[in-house]
């Protein structure tokens, strides 16, 4: 595993420097957009909407849109001198029973390794939780965001989980809560409690299940290859770097303008006549190139 963020667990005066990775990981099998008939990888690239260029990711910003439509501009400078205290710190707030937070507010899970030189006071950290029955309600900012956060003891280790904010959790409002209930009979909800207890068990061993999905499309795939069932892309053409109708459009233009642009020379009157001609397509086009990033 590869750290993706290194700080310090802070209550109190104690400070514990850590390092942090993900806990879990996506086991999806990985499918790309391609295209049928010869297995091509399809592709898409950025461009702006308003002049129809292609913009450099390190030209783009996050923008927040307002109710009319107007964009407030945010750079890596504005966001960056947001105050956030807690950005290299996972402060802890108070300690209280796991079974007090609604699972429902849990996100993601991440393991905390102890540098070389905290091992003791992660230990002491580590026990004391376990001891007390209690986890501990932290703040914490992963990537440019601050979350609420729990740590845990998970088997010998210490894991965060960041939490959801509480005005992040949906209020369920269905119309069946708001109308008067169907009666339950006394039988129903035995029989009911008689379906629960049949399928009951002492814990939950996770390791009894599969993603059974997954192993079939594994399956799929690997008989596809054994069958050389596969499609090997041809090389991608000279015009491959033109993906969209704007920018071959523009290609269109400014080569046309370049090979059709009116000589300062008029030899004959059938010569000016040509060039008087060219000279009026040359005075339309740009008037058709305004018009091409509405139609696009």
């Amino acid at each position: 595993m590869r750290a993706m963020w290194k700080g310090s667990v802070s209550f109190g005066l104690v400070s514990i420097p850590i390092q942090l990775y993900a806990a879990t990981e996506n086991k999806n099998v990985s499918l790309r957009q391609v295209h049928e008939a010869d297995g091509g990888r399809i592709q898409y690239k950025r461009f702006c909407t308003v002049d129809g260029e292609e913009v450099p990711y390190a030209e783009i910003a996050k923008g927040y849109e307002l109710p009319d439509g107007e964009m407030v501009v945010l750079t890596d400078a504005d966001l960056a001198a947001l105050p956030l205290s807690t950005q290299r710190t996972i402060d802890v707030l108070e300690f209280v029973p796991l079974e007090s937070i609604d699972p429902i507010q849990f996100d993601k899970t991440y393991y905390l390794e102890p540098q070389k030189n905290a091992v003791k006071p992660y230990l002491v950290l580590r026990d004391a939780l376990q001891k007390a029955s209690h986890v501990a309600v932290a703040k914490v900012a992963v990537r440019q965001r601050e979350s609420l956060a729990l740590l845990r003891v998970h088997g010998d280790v210490l894991v965060m989980t960041t939490m959801l904010w509480p005005d992040e959790v949906r209020t369920p409002d269905f119309p069946f809560l708001r109308e008067d209930p169907p009666q339950v009979r006394p039988q129903e909800l035995t029989m009911a409690g008689s379906l629960i207890d049949s399928l009951a068990e002492p814990v939950f061993e996770s390791e009894k299940y599969s993603d059974h999905y997954r192993e079939t499309l594994e399956a799929m795939i690997e008989e596809k290859v054994a069958g050389n069932e596969t499609a090997k892309p041809g090389a991608v053409g000279a015009k491959a770097d033109v993906l969209d109708l704007m920018a071959a459009l523009e290609a269109s233009v400014s080569a046309a303008k370049k090979t059709r642009k009116p000589s300062k020379v008029k030899d004959s009157d059938d010569d000016s006549d040509a060039d008087e001609g060219k000279g009026k397509t040359a005075a339309k086009k740009p008037a058709a190139r305004s018009r091409r990033p509405k139609s696009a």
